[in-house]
């Protein structure tokens, strides 16, 4: 999939825009969050565009995850005295996406950083009988399109 002349992650990859680059191999990049959550903050993204996680190749995929777990590492061994890492991939607008290049948040952790994933207050446990509907309609669409190995 070619690169999109309109999309800033494209522009990244291309070396049109700026960014602080950390990684670079033929598949993926990773640079500075121009925006961290915390310090060290990076983002991993493909070198070309794809929308949505949907849309992304698995050997894109794999590879963002293999330099994901490096990147983790490496922010571990650095001098950031990082505590934890979150890895974080929002895909569509309800699920916070803002970039419509996907991409994967690699987001060092430290005691006291005020980050978090939370859930919604008031969530009773869900019913074994209300997981299995909802398996129970994912099931076909899994198998239609997955192939596992």
């Amino acid at each position: 999939m070619p690169l999109d002349p309109q999309c800033i992650f494209c522009q990244i990859v291309s070396g049109e825009a700026e960014a602080s680059r950390v990684y670079r191999d033929p598949l993926v990049t990773a640079f500075m969050d121009r925006y961290p959550v915390t310090r060290g903050h990076l983002l991993v993204v493909p070198n070309a565009h794809f929308p949505s996680l949907a849309s992304l190749d698995a050997q894109y995929g794999a590879q963002m995850m293999a330099a994901a777990r490096r990147a983790a590492a490496a922010l571990r061994e650095s001098d950031l005295e990082v505590e934890g890492v979150n890895l974080h991939l929002a895909d569509g607008h309800a699920a916070g996406q803002s970039v419509f290049h996907c991409h994967l948040h690699v987001i060092p952790r430290y005691s006291g950083d005020g980050f978090g994933l939370r859930r919604p207050f008031g969530r009773d446990r869900t019913t074994r009988s209300e997981l299995e509907a909802v398996a129970e309609k994912l099931r076909p669409a899994l198998a239609a399109s997955l192939t596992w190995s």
